[in-house]
């Protein structure tokens, strides 16, 4: 049996559309890898859309080495990368950023202590800009530090979780970096007192 060329190409299309639908469906499963990535949610009617870069990155052009492990926040791609000090695991993970330039810091500072179950009290600025605020939240799920919580060197910066899923990939915090409660708990066991942190 012959068969017609517009056949082979219309079999073509088919098949390349196919693969084009199988990969949008493994998009989730590769985020890591892909160049981005953007997450969705329906609220009151409205789409809002968290989009975040998400590539991976070596070690080498931020740090010297790996001692005690080290943490890159890309605040532009709005990603976390993780290292531990044998260059055994690699992690990249989504993150809110802060709402504004003026909140934002930059450069290197490191993990001094970790607290599971964090409390929480607004900085003297974020009162001074939201006087309707509790002056403290403690542990639980109100608590704007979710979980888990590592504390930088930096007063009142902090990597942690968040009970609002909304925030990841936006600018949306008041100068912390924040990860969904699942991630901040895996990075919690993987970051130590001393773990180097850069953000950029």
């Amino acid at each position: 049996m012959t068969r017609h060329p517009s056949d082979i190409l219309n079999r073509r299309w088919f098949l390349g559309g196919a693969a084009a639908a199988a990969t949008t469906f493994a998009a989730p499963a590769i985020a890591q890898t892909s160049n981005s990535t953007e997450f969705r949610s329906q609220i009151s009617g409205v789409t809002r859309r968290n989009a975040s870069s998400f590539r991976t990155l070596h070690w080498r052009p931020y740090f010297d080495s790996l001692a005690n492990g080290a943490i890159l926040v890309d605040i532009t791609s709005r990603a976390l990368h993780y290292w531990n000090e044998d260059e055994s695991i690699y992690k990249l993970y989504p993150t809110s950023v802060p709402q504004t330039d003026d909140l934002t810091r930059k450069g290197r500072t490191e993990v001094i202590r970790k607290v599971e179950g964090p409390s929480w009290a607004p900085t003297p600025a974020m009162k001074e800009r939201n006087p309707e605020w509790p002056d403290f939240i403690g542990p639980g799920p109100d608590n704007p530090l979710g979980t888990h919580a590592l504390y930088l060197s930096w007063q009142y910066y902090r990597i942690h979780g968040t009970q609002d899923t909304r925030k990841i990939g936006r600018r949306s915090s008041n100068g912390c970096i924040g990860l969904y409660n699942n991630h901040i708990e895996e990075l919690y066991g993987l970051a130590k007192s001393g773990t180097q942190v850069l953000l950029i």
